[in-house]
């Protein structure tokens, strides 16, 4: 037996043979071309079928992992169109009279070091991508096919790493899990991962050789272990662990389509929060009643640039109407903090939790927050969406917000594009400044959500980054409790419901302490809307 240490980034344990991703091999070799036309139009014609490869790919992704995720193959499209990387191209095959494959491998090594030795971590990232991108020409221009992924039974995949077009080609009804020598667990296999809900453990490094090809193999998820050739003894544990985690989620899917309702009869709704289109799957696999937080700064994180309102009214659309007429609560941007974006420009902060982030940023710069609220107002029409603003501290931030809605509205009356007029308008409560006056802001929105992250990081003082602090970070710790309970009660008195989208809601220690305080929601992580449901079940 072999045993291999790595980071899982999707838990549950998968059993079956490894099947190693292979790429057909291609040898590059310089040599000389009399007819540099020929050879020019030799290249344009693989790049032209390369780009068209890539639309077909952004057409399955969209239906297997949705749009925010399938924009990957848009950003690859760009790049093979992108004249710097062309006219190196055709610069190297005209000046030194050599072929294509030549051309694109030299230009593929040249950008990706380019890339891989910036400070930007984005740009560091495009390193790969322009890899993918040439080897989907190499292998046009060495008429070889795509790597091979066919499988004849279901099967651990095991690779150095996956790209993007690789994942999306895998026939998913045979994938028991993923295996990696390298990745990050916000990489590509790791989002298929989450969201097909099968095991995978990403960083095994070299010890997870291509040898293993064909071997039995133990896929560990919860501890990020791989078991290569397993004994007696190490099998039948882990068979014994996959069953038990199998009973777990048996007797959980029991509870589909029950009321969240305590045994006395007191009701709660139970949400999901997700960051991304592709998210949705596991919150209907999973029965929550609705979205009670859409991180749309993912949408920003995601992208090179701005994203236009078409490419989010077509996100915030297609979540609307894949929940079918079920609450969909969509969190204004709130970059900054942790959360940056290069493309925004932002000034380094000696404390970025307190300073320029979130509707800070919207209301000092209006066109990038007018381009969102057309796109919401506009995919409203679509499904029962509601609009939460983050990191709010005073009325008069309420009151700016409604002139710009109205503007919005005006702009797009005037414009004849459809839209709905009466959204349902939310505040996160997250600042201890929002919940002193949680009484007033009750008056002009129409319902709270509870950030408990950031509650809990302003009421106790604590950054909530620093790890050093982590014995001091108390969640539970009585004025945080305090607080919460002191917004459902101004809430409630206002006539207007209240509900958690922090993790805290999802600790199932503190659901009986939240069902006393009256709270109307709990929005949790897809994976956790089930064992909540339990416990809400159980409470008197």
């Amino acid at each position: 037996m072999f045993t291999i240490s790595g980071k899982s980034v999707f838990g549950g344990v998968a059993i079956g043979r490894i099947t190693f991703y292979k790429r057909n091999q291609k040898v590059i070799k310089r040599s000389h071309v009399d007819d540099i036309d020929a050879e020019l139009k030799r290249f344009h014609e693989a790049k032209d079928k390369a780009v068209s490869q890539l639309k077909e790919l952004h057409d399955k992704a969209l239906d297997d992992v949705g749009e925010a995720n399938a924009m990957i193959f848009e950003i690859h499209q760009m790049m093979l169109e992108d004249l710097d990387y062309l006219e190196s191209i055709e610069n190297i095959i005209r000046s030194q009279q050599v072929n294509a494959e030549f051309a694109v491998a030299t230009t593929a090594d040249n950008f990706a070091q380019m890339f891989a030795s910036m400070d930007d971590a984005y740009m560091q990232g495009r390193a790969a991508d322009v890899k993918d991108v040439s080897e989907r020409v190499l292998d046009i221009l060495c008429g070889v096919d795509e790597g091979v992924h066919e499988m004849t039974e279901p099967c651990i995949v095991a690779a150095d790493d996956l790209a993007p077009s690789e994942t999306v080609q895998l026939d998913k009804s045979k994938v028991l899990g993923f295996a990696t020598m390298h990745g990050s667990s916000n990489s590509h296999t790791a989002i298929l991962a989450r969201t097909m809900n099968i095991p995978a453990v990403i960083g095994l490094g070299e010890d997870l050789q291509p040898s293993f090809d064909g071997k039995m193999a133990v896929l560990d998820g919860f501890t990020g272990t791989l078991y290569v050739d397993p004994d007696e003894e190490t099998l039948a544990q882990m068979q014994e662990k996959r069953q038990k985690d199998l009973d777990q989620k048996a007797l959980l899917e029991q509870l589909k389509g029950k009321d969240n309702v305590t045994k006395s009869g007191q009701r709660i709704n139970v949400y999901a929060n997700i960051g991304n289109v592709s998210d949705v799957g596991a919150v209907l696999k999973n029965d929550a009643g609705g979205i009670g937080l859409f991180r749309s700064e993912f949408l920003y994180l995601e992208n090179s640039t701005f994203p236009t309102e078409d490419q989010q009214f077509s996100v915030y659309k297609q979540v609307a109407e894949n929940m079918a007429g079920k609450k969909v609560i969509i969190r204004t941007l709130d970059i900054g903090a942790d959360k940056q974006v290069d493309y925004f420009g932002l000034d380094k902060e000696e404390n970025p939790a307190l300073g320029y982030r979130a509707i800070r940023i919207c209301l000092t710069r209006p066109e990038i927050f007018k381009t969102q609220l057309r796109a919401l107002y506009r995919a409203a029409m679509y499904g029962n969406i509601s609009i939460m603003f983050p990191m709010i501290i005073s009325v008069d931030e309420i009151h700016r917000i409604k002139a710009i809605i109205a503007e919005v509205k005006a702009e797009l009356k005037e414009e004849g594009i459809p839209f709905r007029d009466e959204v349902e308008l939310g505040v996160m409560i997250e600042t201890p400044a929002s919940v002193m006056i949680s009484r007033d802001l009750a008056k002009e929105v129409d319902f709270f959500s509870v950030g408990t992250n950031d509650l809990t990081q302003y009421t106790l003082a604590i950054d909530r980054q620093n790890s050093k602090l982590d014995e001091f970070y108390d969640p539970h710790h009585p004025a945080v409790l305090a607080m919460i309970r002191m917004a459902a009660e101004n809430a409630h008195a206002e006539g207007k419901w209240i509900g958690i989208c922090g993790e805290l809601g999802a600790d199932l220690e503190l659901t009986e302490e939240f069902l006393k305080m009256g709270l109307d929601e709990l929005s949790v992580s897809p994976s956790m809307v089930l064992p909540l449901r339990k416990r809400i079940r159980e409470c008197e």
